[in-house]
């Protein structure tokens, strides 16, 4: 007859279960549902910078084409105004291509960022929401998108899966995050009058 004194000693661990390894618990794991969350964050978001980077360039979906968009930026205060609607409107579409193809998706994702961190610092005197007041709250929640692929990766329906960054990509990304921050806000401060 077994008695509690004749068991085993526990190792339980933190995914296992008192009561032994029979009932043990396994670790959770990448799955195909993530992988697809974040193929359709990739198309929502790089979809959407394509879309705004053709109406910066090319004046295509009732945009504003580059004399249009570097007219709006010296009515916010930026110098050097027609370089930098080509630069914003190659960033929002070379950026929103790699971030579809999941390809060097930390650099692609790390552009958009750069952009959102601008746009959120124009619209931050008219507070957060955008009706009625054209705040800054779709800008923060692209901004977040394409921070979360920027820590996180493309997942694995992506060109980058298997590349060195995409098997580590915090440690890629905070770096990458850090590097489109930081032009954000340096082409805010040091371009504006």
């Amino acid at each position: 007859m077994s008695t509690l004194d004749d068991r085993a000693p526990s190792t339980a661990g933190p995914f296992t279960d008192p009561d032994g390894p029979r009932h043990q618990r396994s670790r959770p794991g990448w799955n195909s549902g993530t992988d697809l969350g974040l193929l359709v964050l990739r198309l929502a978001l790089g979809g959407t910078f394509i879309a705004h980077g053709c109406q910066k360039l090319f004046g295509l979906f009732g945009g504003p084409g580059i004399d249009g968009f570097a007219g709006a930026l010296r009515s916010f205060g930026y110098r050097q105004a027609d370089t930098l609607s080509v630069i914003t409107g190659v960033t929002e579409l070379t950026g929103g291509v790699l971030v579809v193809l999941g390809l060097f998706t930390p650099l692609g994702a790390a552009g958009l960022v750069g952009i959102m961190v601008n746009t959120i610092a124009l619209k931050w005197s008219n507070g957060f929401f955008a009706s009625p007041g054209g705040g800054f709250e779709l800008d923060l929640v692209l901004a977040a998108m394409a921070a979360t692929l920027v820590l996180g990766g493309p997942g694995r329906i992506a060109l980058d899966y298997g590349r060195p960054w995409s098997r580590h990509p915090v440690a890629i990304g905070w770096i990458c995050l850090v590097i489109g921050i930081v032009a954000g806000v340096v082409f805010y401060f040091l371009l504006r009058t």
